[in-house]
């Protein structure tokens, strides 16, 4: 069976676009991500509602409604991956720095507010190694980058998004392994089924 491609980030922004949600693909996926780290619970069909989203659902959007339980699906395998294949969905590496920089941005406060729609405070207290990467992610939702040299810029830039995305790989461990018998900080042994 062939392999699905992977949905990119202008695919997603015009599945969105076509669907009128009014919401930008990273801040969806950031959302969508936060949302399933904190252990929300919705199917492909029903997380757009699960994260408080509608749109004026047209009948020839029928491909775009599949692009979105596509991502769901995605989102989900990649933050399952034991090859830790997780990263955050933003624009394309040619795209212009500060377009992928704002994304990211955008990402991190669609994470947080997942997060939240999940009820994270409601379920238990985070480590504080978690607390502090929540902290960060604060920090770099609440950011407006300066830019000057452009080797430095993308260089501090894929450092950004490497913390980012190691840091939600964390969290999601943190939050979901202990659910399925395994304690935090306690790896799997090699009979362990995920």
């Amino acid at each position: 069976m062939a392999e699905i491609p992977s949905i990119t980030h202008a695919e997603l922004g015009a599945a969105l676009a076509r669907l009128r949600f009014g919401v930008a693909a990273s801040d969806l996926h950031g959302s969508l991500t936060g949302y399933l780290c904190g252990g929300g619970r919705a199917g492909a069909r029903d997380f757009l509602e699960a994260l408080a989203l509608e749109g004026e659902d047209a009948g020839a959007a029928n491909g775009a409604h599949r692009v979105l339980e596509q991502l769901y699906g995605e989102c989900h395998a990649q933050l399952e991956d034991p090859e830790l294949g997780f990263a955050p969905l933003l624009p394309e590496d040619g795209r212009p720095l500060a377009e992928r920089a704002d994304a990211l941005v955008e990402w991190c406060r669609g994470f947080l507010g997942g997060l939240g729609l999940a009820g994270l405070g409601a379920q238990r207290p985070l480590s504080d190694d978690g607390q502090e990467i929540l902290r960060d992610l604060g920090t770099i939702a609440g950011s407006r980058f300066a830019y000057g040299n452009d080797d430095e810029d993308e260089n501090a830039l894929a450092e950004v998004l490497e913390f980012v995305r190691v840091g939600v790989l964390l969290l999601y461990v943190e939050l979901n392994l202990p659910r399925r018998g395994v304690k935090p900080g306690v790896k799997p042994g090699p009979g362990t089924l995920h």
